[in-house]
């Protein structure tokens, strides 16, 4: 299936580089920025019936665009990017479906067990996403925070999954090597989710075209949810028209 986003930056809604988000201006490489709004995006996806989409804040700045997608959707989008106990209810109550949670709980390289039961214990796990965006390193994947740019400890592998799933309700899974790059789906990564994760499960990073959501549902084994973002025409791309996707989840095409 495939599930949309909508990723600010400064306010706007943008398609990065998922690896330039250094913090530093000079590196920031940007495929698109909106003339739209955020609501209208949400709007959008509200009359297709796209729901499970996640706002991703990229940063400081990003708060009134959020809540205004929010709002546009109730309970139809997830939201992330800088969540935290002290505003994860804030955000639910806002219209969000799910907070998506990852920086907060990991604390030099290591997962924080106690940060994690704290918020389970005053949202429920049944409002919580955990994102595990990871990078290579060798031939493993390892979770990546702060904006994708430091390792932690933790490898993405199903004994990994396995225990997490006991506290959310779904992953969210960026490949941060190619994100917003429009080269390809790492596949390989696509394959061990839909052997290993127990729960819903969304990837996203490199699709490019429509036949990417094909093939992401036939190697996970039509247990992966695919994210298209910088190759979908509502945000400049040139690989996959949006309606197309819609009428893919809307089953009035078969996916292969």
């Amino acid at each position: 299936m495939f599930r949309p986003c909508i990723d600010l930056h400064e306010g706007k809604v943008k398609q990065i580089v998922g690896g330039s988000l250094t913090g530093d201006p000079s590196t920031l490489k940007t495929n698109f920025v909106s003339e739209r709004s955020s609501r209208w995006y949400a709007e959008l996806y509200r009359r297709d019936g796209l729901s499970g989409g996640h706002v991703i804040m990229l940063g400081p700045g990003n708060h009134d665009a959020a809540v205004d997608a929010l709002k546009a959707y109730p309970n139809g989008l997830q939201v992330g990017g800088g969540i935290k106990l002290d505003n994860a209810r804030a955000y639910l109550d806002a219209g969000a479906s799910h907070v998506i949670v990852t920086s907060w709980i990991f604390r030099d390289g290591q997962l924080e067990w106690d940060r994690l039961v704290k918020l389970v214990a005053a949202i429920g796990k049944s409002r919580l996403v955990l994102d595990l965006s990871c990078r290579r390193r060798g031939s493993d994947y390892f979770v990546v925070t702060d904006r994708w740019q430091k390792f932690t400890e933790i490898k993405v592998e199903e004994s990994t999954l396995d225990r997490l799933a006991r506290e959310c309700d779904e992953f969210l899974i960026h490949a941060a090597d190619v994100e917003g790059l429009c080269r390809g789906v790492d596949m390989e990564l696509v394959e061990k989710l839909g052997r290993w994760s127990p729960i819903p499960t969304t990837y996203a990073g490199g699709a490019r075209e429509l036949a990417d959501l094909e093939a992401v549902t036939r190697v996970g084994g039509g247990r992966i949810n695919l994210t298209i973002g910088s190759a979908l025409d509502i945000f400049g791309g040139k690989g996959a028209r949006y309606e197309d996707v819609v009428r893919l989840n809307q089953g009035s095409a078969r996916l292969y």
